[in-house]
C-alpha cells in the first residue's frame, strides 16, 4: 500500500503576499490574461406595497425628500455592514483553522 503524503503549504502572511505581488507587478508573464468587467447601469427592484409605505414613512422621518435616494443609502449601508461581517467571519475561521 502506497502512503499518501499530504502536501503541506506554508500560509503566507499579507506582507509576504504583498512582496510577491510587488516583485511580479511588472512581469507580464506572471499574470493571467486581463478580464473585462462592466458595471451595471442600474437595476430595478420590486418591493411589496406595505414595505414601500413603511420605507416612505421612515424616509420622511429622516427628512429625505426622495424615497429612492433614501433606499439607496440604506441598502448601501447594509451591504457595507454585511461585507464587514463577512470579512470578520472569514478572518475568525482562518484563525481557528491555524492560519
Amino acid at each position: 500500500m502506497k502512503s499518501r503524503k499530504k502536501a503541506t503549504r506554508k500560509r503566507l502572511t499579507e506582507e509576504e503576499i504583498d512582496g510577491i505581488v510587488t516583485l511580479q507587478a511588472d512581469d507580464d508573464s506572471a499574470w493571467e490574461k486581463p478580464i473585462q468587467v462592466r458595471r451595471a447601469e442600474s437595476a430595478s427592484l420590486s418591493i411589496p406595497a406595505e414595505l414601500s409605505a413603511r420605507a416612505a414613512f421612515l424616509a420622511k422621518l429622516h427628512r429625505e425628500r426622495n424615497l429612492q435616494d433614501w433606499l439607496r443609502k440604506v441598502i448601501k449601508e447594509r451591504v457595507e455592514l454585511e461585507e464587514v461581517a463577512f470579512q470578520e467571519a472569514k478572518r475568525e475561521m482562518s484563525l481557528r483553522n491555524g492560519a
